[in-house]
């Protein structure tokens, strides 16, 4: 009968649907758009989108991690300093890395037990700066208070970086912490052109405010945290899987430093971004540039021949 021999034949579309586990295992977050680029861009798969879009459905594979809305921590207090212009004015766009860089700082929460053994809630602060070439975290800090000195911590790395451009721009909301005499005379003293959102408008901002809403998402939202070193160790992962293997679309199909790189001119080898290995409580941020023993390079998401393809560049080793 027609429907026997029907049910017998096998799915045209299970190498398809092994690719989406296989790709699903490292990033369960990953939608349709993004694996479709994966797909297609990276493995040359010439597959229609419509056609992922129907697997996944028909496999109940859908992402169902976006769904609580987070919270958001207010800095503003008044006019406590100086206030500069917003002269970014929306446009998140840049030609060129470490040109255009955003800050803002946000809040996560996890458990402790006090003297009693009961659950106290504590608070953790990230301080990021973000480079809106690529989207790129270039620098952080992690800190138990909302202070001056771990927004300092993660300005200085920042300013080290950026060095090598003219007329950088380094924007934010209008926060006390960027507001203050110490902050702008900083930011003056390195060449840096400060800029801030106006009063209120967090879309001003909303790259950073975007970054932050995917790490809650994807990482925060998932777990409870019962200390301040497993909330920061799990921070620090997720922004290394950021920028070193989570594809954007904007970027063709390409995380933040492999766009980076694909787009220089020139690389050196000398300097080769690492991974920071699991379960380092390392705060430098993924793309520092460290010599280490044992420490294995992730360009381009791990994947060394794809550096080489996409580059043209001789043979990578791994750093002994």
């Amino acid at each position: 009968m027609y429907w026997q021999r029907k049910e017998k034949e096998e799915n045209p579309d299970n190498e398809i649907i092994e690719k989406i586990l296989e790709i699903r295992k490292e990033h369960e977050d990953w939608g349709c758009k993004r694996i479709h680029g994966y797909l297609s861009q990276v493995i040359g798969m010439n597959i229609n989108i419509k056609k992922v879009h129907r697997i996944i459905k028909e496999n109940n594979l859908q992402v169902r991690t976006y769904h609580k809305k987070n919270g958001k921590l207010n800095t503003y207090k008044g006019t406590v300093g100086k206030v500069a212009d917003n002269l970014i004015n929306r446009n998140f766009k840049s030609d060129k890395a470490h040109k255009k860089i955003t800050t803002d700082t946000t809040e996560f929460k996890y458990y402790e037990k006090d003297k009693t053994g009961n659950y106290q809630i504590k608070k953790l602060y990230l301080n990021p700066y973000l480079d809106m070439y690529n989207s790129e975290i270039i620098s952080y800090s992690i800190s138990k208070r909302a202070n001056y000195a771990a927004v300092e911590e993660a300005l200085n790395n920042a300013l080290e970086l950026t060095k090598d451009q003219k007329e950088v721009i380094y924007h934010s909301d209008q926060g006390w912490l960027y507001q203050i005499p110490r902050y702008v005379n900083k930011l003056k003293n390195n060449g840096i052109i400060q800029s801030m959102s106006r009063k209120g408008n967090c879309l001003d901002n909303s790259i950073m405010e975007n970054f932050f809403s995917i790490l809650k998402q994807e990482m925060y939202n998932k777990k409870v945290f019962y200390s301040f070193e497993e909330l920061e160790k799990a921070i620090i992962e997720y922004i290394d899987y950021y920028n070193h293997r989570r594809i954007k679309e904007k970027l063709n199909f390409m995380s933040p430093i492999e766009y980076r790189l694909s787009n220089e001119k020139s690389v050196n080898f000398n300097k080769l971004p690492f991974s920071i290995e699991k379960g380092s409580s390392n705060k430098i941020h993924a793309n520092s540039y460290v010599w280490g023993k044992k420490l294995e390079v992730q360009l381009f998401g791990g994947t060394i021949e794809r550096a080489k393809r996409s580059l043209g560049f001789p043979p990578l080793t791994k750093i002994q």
